[in-house]
């Protein structure tokens, strides 16, 4: 359950959001009063298929959510994977709409939230927020085009290893990544013995070992070798049309 924090943030300070640190400080100004803190548990519902999109979430920190789309056979298939680079419900929307798909935290941790009329009626008065949180929406829609491409001609195993390696680069590298089995076949809309075997393969190679809970990756360089080239064509978009927004522990952001 999300638990609600009511204070709101001060213009000074900038929650670790990369996307709300991108806006200039006139623009973080305008929306400042109305960002309030809130901590998430895994599994925690921020939207199911219809509910009226009323707030925005941005995660910080390590704190990831995830859009997963349901099909007919019941199962919740994981399309991407949203972190401190941006925000999920009501990005671009001019009004309440309905949610499409279930929008859920993956890993806990810190999340701010806005309301969709707050956060509409400041793009009123700038030209530049407006810009950004376009931007922001043409960069989701890549991850969204990529993972679709993504899913139909990269092999379980590429898909594992991108998926681990792009929670990893959210929690800043760190080679504990809080990712069961099953979640991970869930990421990858698989049945849970695929994603088994693959793991297994992974750890007989040395490249990471699981632990209760998590995976510990050994071998960060060789899992790379092992994905596809599907995170780094999404981060070179990132950086074309949001310059610094998506995350790079290197650089401290």
């Amino acid at each position: 359950m999300l638990t609600r924090r009511e204070n709101t943030a001060k213009a000074s300070e900038r929650p670790f959001n990369n996307l709300l640190r991108r806006l200039n400080d006139a623009d973080f100004a305008l929306i400042a009063p109305y960002l309030a803190q809130e901590e998430a548990n895994p599994n925690d519902l921020l939207y199911s298929p219809g509910d009226n999109v009323e707030t925005v979430h941005f995660p910080c920190g390590p704190s990831l959510a995830s859009f997963m789309v349901a099909n007919e056979d019941g199962r919740d298939v994981e399309t991407i994977l949203i972190g401190r680079e941006g925000a999920v419900g009501g990005i671009v929307s001019q009004g309440y709409l309905p949610a499409y798909t279930r929008i859920m935290v993956k890993f806990a941790g810190p999340f701010v939230r806005l309301n969709v009329g707050k956060l509409e009626a400041a793009k009123t008065k700038s030209a530049t927020l407006r810009n950004i949180f376009a931007r922001y929406a043409d960069c989701m829609l890549a991850q969204m085009f990529q993972s679709t491409a993504c899913n139909a001609i990269h092999s379980i195993e590429q898909r594992t290893a991108k998926w681990i390696i792009s929670a990893m680069e959210r929690t800043d590298d760190n080679d504990v990544v809080p990712l069961t089995h099953e979640q991970l076949a869930t990421l990858l809309g698989v049945g849970r013995s695929y994603t088994s075997r693959v793991i297994q393969t992974f750890k007989a190679e040395g490249i990471l070992q699981t632990r209760r809970g998590s995976i510990l990756v050994l071998n960060p360089d060789a899992l790379r070798n092992r994905s596809c080239r599907c995170n780094e064509a999404v981060k070179g978009h990132f950086e074309e049309v949001l310059r610094g927004v998506y995350p790079d522990p290197e650089k401290g952001n």
